[in-house]
């Protein structure tokens, strides 16, 4: 059996980006930690991939809006963002129609800034709809939204969620979208950096299959060895927690083990991407202009994919496809090769070209299957009717010796996204700092 490499304060699972922030904010206060992931890289679904001269993201990409922790994260990496920017088209009636917010094309979206006003009993968003006697051929659009933004179904998810989660995008700018320069994986590789530079220590291929624990005393059983401390940050993933794959002994409180079932309050969701590199961005020179020439997103709610984007104002050859909600579930297991058919023939309907066409441009298709990646088993979260106050539950301490960090346990309506994953490391290097801080006040003999 493998040692520890120390013989840690506190453990952390994970090296995703509430993994990574919550272990460097510990070993900033002297606290010894280990970090523990199970896959050969740090990054968690932060994945970034370097082929065909294109930086392409596997995983997260998007930072909506400015959320503060994450954009002085990056200034302190001493990285730089870039703005999205550009043209909005939508296919309508075989048409490609810019998205210049008249009113008319704003008018379904007006329903999601109800939401924010939204009181009473929780209703699943189709519901909402319902109630509201929204007429069908209204509706299209505005689901398609909703599930595709939050890989969610619009018959599970929350309305309340979604008004909290349209009140806390307000607040941070989030009709704003920007990207790291040069590769999202920059910011967890600069932590992980930092934290061993502070006498942290991260062991990769480290897969977590049991946890023992007791009152200020866990033991981790891995297919590396055993490792003890007296507290652990879990920041698996939500799909990995409701796999039921760590076991926990003993079982963990009702309330938790409630939010953790897989049909829970809180869900995870499904999507699929894929991005297509071609020889040149032959959408440039397509009419109409000068909007094609500057084409950052393309959303055909008929097709599938629905949504694409490009990396304007970055140049690249790269347009990148996002399928999200229920219809992701059709084409998980997907290969590389099955998704750009697919890509190519979607591009070549909405643009009026031949697929023979789009194909004799294609060069490479990069994909990463996160519903079956066991190290994810999913993509974000969103919360299900009824499910508010569940990410709460998950935020409190369990005997001040469990702390569970993920995007999956905000509270303030950004579930899904990096920065929440970020702040929630924060949060739970907090709250041990402080029961530490604590434990030394009422028996200064354990003061370090």
């Amino acid at each position: 059996m493998k040692r520890n490499w120390i013989n840690p304060d506190v453990l952390v699972i994970g090296a995703g980006m509430a993994g990574l922030s919550a272990a460097r904010s510990l070993a900033s206060l002297g606290v010894q930690v280990l970090l523990l992931e199970s896959q050969k890289r740090v990054g968690g679904r932060v994945h970034t991939l370097r082929a065909k001269g294109e930086i392409i993201e596997l995983g997260a990409e998007f930072i909506h809006g400015l959320p503060p922790e994450l954009v002085a994260l990056v200034r302190e990496a001493g990285l730089e963002l870039m703005e999205r920017s550009g043209a909005t088209m939508h296919s309508h009636d075989g048409a490609l129609i810019v998205d210049d917010d008249t009113d008319d094309q704003k008018g379904p979206f007006d329903l999601l800034e109800q939401l924010k006003e939204f009181r009473g009993g929780d209703l699943s968003f189709a519901e909402f709809l319902d109630v509201n006697q929204v007429p069908l051929d209204e509706r299209s659009a505005v689901i398609g939204f909703v599930e595709g933004f939050n890989a969610a179904d619009q018959h599970v998810i929350s309305a309340r969620a979604l008004g909290l989660q349209q009140k806390a995008e307000q607040e941070t700018e989030g009709d704003r979208s920007f990207h790291v320069l040069g590769g999202y994986d920059q910011l967890p590789d600069y932590l992980a950096r930092q934290l061993e530079e502070l006498g942290g220590q991260v062991r990769l291929d480290t897969r977590v299959d049991r946890i023992e624990w007791q009152p200020n005393r866990v033991v981790l059983q891995t297919n590396q060895g055993t490792f003890t401390a007296s507290k652990v940050v879990i920041t698996l993933p939500l799909g990995v927690l409701q796999s039921g794959r760590v076991e926990f002994h003993p079982k963990l409180p009702q309330a938790v083990s409630d939010v953790l079932a897989r049909r829970g309050p809180v869900r995870s969701g499904k999507a699929v991407r894929f991005t297509l590199i071609f020889r040149e961005p032959f959408w440039q020179t397509l009419s109409p202009q000068p909007e094609m020439g500057e084409l950052s997103f393309l959303i055909n709610g008929e097709a599938v994919p629905p949504v694409w984007w490009t990396s304007l104002p970055e140049k690249s050859n790269a347009l990148t496809g996002w399928i999200g909600g229920p219809r992701a579930e059709r084409f998980a297991g997907w290969s590389a090769e099955a998704l750009a058919e697919l890509g190519c023939d979607t591009l070549a309907g909405t643009f009026h070209l031949e697929s023979t066409r789009i194909r004799s441009m294609l060069i490479g298709c990069y994909t990463h299957d996160w519903s079956a990646d066991p190290h994810a088993q999913g993509a974000y979260s969103y919360i299900a009717k009824g499910g508010l106050e569940a990410p709460g539950v998950l935020s409190q301490p369990v005997a001040d010796t469990l702390y569970f960090a993920g995007e999956h346990t905000a509270t303030d309506g950004h579930w899904g996204t990096v920065h929440a994953a970020l702040a929630s490391g924060l949060r739970a290097a907090g709250q041990i700092s402080a029961s530490m801080s604590d434990r030394a006040n009422t028996n200064p003999a354990t003061a370090r």
